[in-house]
């Protein structure tokens, strides 16, 4: 295994996603990558630490793509409810969407976020966030009346948990998951709604 120019990190995390859609997130080794890449394992640790980290970055790319789709919703203009429940939506068929059409991408991050890591509270900040800035709009705008957008985001989210958290992975292509959506979406739209 002989490679004449720099591995970047890039690279490094091209192929570990490849070897995780190839293997899975419980069988893909480091060494695996370090093949793909012509490289020894040892080569792959100077670009991170452990089986784990590697994972973890893998993981982040994706989590910081999904965060990306869903800015537009954020800085779009228009009422606030509806931007809010474009938003939630998007995140639902996202999650779905990676779930159906990359299954080991998907259970790898299921697993991070089983561990519980920094990346995912980072990522779960990041959301908690653009919720709370459509919910500022829609004080702006007269739409919500919530007096800490925060935490009045942190618990639109945990009250979605069931159309976003992989642990209901499995509901989402049950028949009826966007009925129950429009149905929990309805009851927390009513409740932020100025009376």
């Amino acid at each position: 295994m002989s490679r004449r120019e720099p591995l970047t990190h890039e690279q490094v995390l091209i192929a570990a996603e490849q070897t995780l859609r190839r293997f899975g997130p419980e069988k893909a080794r480091v060494v695996d990558v370090a093949r793909a890449l012509g490289v020894t394992h040892a080569v792959l640790y100077r670009h991170f630490g452990s089986k784990n980290a590697l994972r973890e970055a893998v993981t982040g790319l994706w989590l910081d793509q999904a965060v990306d789709a869903l800015s537009g919703f954020v800085t779009a203009s228009g009422p606030a409810d509806q931007r809010l429940h474009d938003w939630l939506f998007a995140l639902l068929e996202g999650k779905r969407r990676k779930a159906r059409e990359d299954p080991a991408l998907f259970a790898t991050y299921a697993t991070t976020v089983d561990r519980g890591s920094e990346l995912v509270q980072r990522h779960y900040a990041d959301l908690v966030g653009q919720v709370a800035a459509i919910l500022r709009d829609g004080l702006v705008q007269g739409i919500y009346l919530c007096p800490d957008p925060t935490a009045t985001a942190d618990a639109v989210l945990q009250a979605t948990a069931p159309f976003h958290d992989p642990v209901h992975a499995a509901e989402w292509e049950q028949p009826g998951i966007k009925q129950r959506f429009e149905r929990v979406w309805a009851l927390i739209n009513n409740g932020l709604a100025t009376r």
